[in-house]
């Protein structure tokens, strides 16, 4: 089996950390308690990886991973709203603030100079989810600007900077993600601009090899040096959770729309075609990376944030709800029983062997929470959705945040090298903690 030595190191760690809670979680899927009981065990066991609430550390910090910072602080907010625990609410403010940087598009210093467009845009997400979820406030200017025609008419690249591998390449996530928090401003806002965009990125997309209407494939990445003739089509879950999200926003944004739910019903088809298949019970499998046990940190995170993206769509596209809470409960309840490990709750990669498989990790962690948090919108509603700026929310358009960010000119494009083929493969390995700096957005402390 497959596990890398970061692993081993921190399952030490975590066994110190947390070594006398139960040695199981005993998820009864019909039970609210049972619920947030299982979501608190995987929450405390992720919060122990975190350090940025300790003397001497930056809040929001992962040096080596920065963006899955994105990813903790979104499995809390979803956390604390779900369940109403505000045991770690003074971290996620804290650390959501600190990490915008100082003009507030998610472009910290220390971090800037090999941030990917999908990086920064998770980051986005995050603070945008906390204005929908009433936490806080929440940037698009930044990213908009690195809007590159010099190739395929359109789209994002995967990567900012020309030393990058990768910055040749436009990929789904950099794209669909834009797409989603266009898509999310513009029903938040009500502003015509963003829905603009979200309309271009959506069309854009249609029109190279990413996104495919008639079958719903989504691809992972596609080349600039061949003019986006060609696709690696390698299949990661967020590709399609985060186009499936954004089309489940415009759906909810223009009252229903007829060519938004054909969209969202066909990602969302098939994604459970692929990602949970009938020969794994039906249980969420990353199908890519499980099998071979080569999952890195990043697609170990996958699973979560599409269980998230999956539970918004069900309240934003009603139609959804009833084919997607039995996927979500009969994940939850198999990836119960893979948190078992070290007789403290580690969970496991491997939901459907409804076992622990020997794997450690925050990531681990991350995606259990948001798994069982999303099985709460049974007992929650409708009520609890996304709000917007006129049913609730608090947070303000800035249509000029990020106009001082000078990092995002059009570059000339260097020629595609193997790395960059290479890094296309395994295309969001470097998972995307989020291109936020794309909408006038800053989170502010609620």
């Amino acid at each position: 089996m497959y596990l890398p030595v970061g692993r081993i190191v921190a399952g030490g760690l975590i066994f110190l950390l947390f070594a006398s809670r139960a040695a199981a979680i005993d998820l009864i899927i019909d039970d609210e308690q049972s619920l947030r009981d299982a979501a608190s065990t995987t929450t405390f066991a992720m919060m122990t990886y975190y350090h940025g609430n300790e003397t001497g550390q930056i809040p929001g910090a992962f040096p080596s991973k920065w963006w899955e910072g994105s990813a903790l602080f979104l499995a809390l907010l979803h956390y604390w709203h779900f369940t109403g625990d505000t045991t770690y609410n003074n971290e996620l403010r804290v650390g959501l603030e600190w990490q915008s940087g100082k003009n507030g598009d998610y472009m910290p210093s220390n971090y800037s100079s090999y941030l990917g467009n999908d990086d920064q845009m998770f980051w986005g997400l995050a603070a945008m989810t906390a204005a929908e979820l009433k936490f806080g406030d929440g940037v698009f200017n930044t990213q908009i600007k690195r809007w590159d025609t010099t190739a395929c008419n359109g789209g994002m690249r995967w990567q900012i900077w020309p030393y990058q591998s990768g910055y040749t390449l436009k990929n789904s996530i950099s794209n669909g993600g834009l797409f989603q928090l266009a898509a999310r401003l513009a029903r938040y806002t009500n502003e015509p601009i963003y829905a603009t965009w979200a309309n271009k990125i959506w069309n854009w997309s249609l029109s190279s090899p990413l996104l495919n209407s008639s079958t719903w494939n989504v691809a992972d990445s596609t080349n600039m040096g061949d003019n986006c003739a060609t696709q690696g089509n390698t299949q990661w879950s967020y590709n399609y959770g985060t186009y499936m999200m954004g089309a489940a926003y415009m759906y909810s944004y223009t009252n229903g729309s007829a060519q938004w739910l054909t969209a969202v019903d066909g990602l969302m088809n098939k994604l459970f075609e692929e990602f949970f298949p009938s020969s794994n019970g039906g249980i969420f499998e990353e199908v890519t990376c499980e099998p071979s046990e080569q999952c890195n940190n990043n697609e170990v995170l996958f699973k979560g944030l599409v269980s998230t993206w999956l539970s918004f769509t069900a309240l934003l596209v009603p139609s959804t709800y009833d084919k997607i809470l039995p996927k979500l409960q009969t994940s939850a309840v198999a990836a119960a029983k893979s948190c078992t490990g070290h007789n403290n709750n580690t969970c496991g990669v491997r939901w459907y062997q409804s076992q622990y498989d020997g794997w450690i990790g925050m990531e681990e962690q991350i995606s259990a929470t948001d798994l069982f948090v999303a099985n709460m919108i049974r007992f929650t509603g409708n009520s609890t959705g996304p709000v917007t700026a006129t049913t609730g929310g608090n947070s303000t358009s800035n249509p000029t945040a990020g106009e001082n960010d000078t990092s995002t000119a059009s570059i000339p494009v260097s020629a595609i090298t193997t790395g960059d083929r290479a890094g296309a493969g395994i295309l969001t390995v470097l998972f995307t903690a989020g291109w936020f700096g794309l909408m006038g957005f800053t989170v502010l402390g609620g």
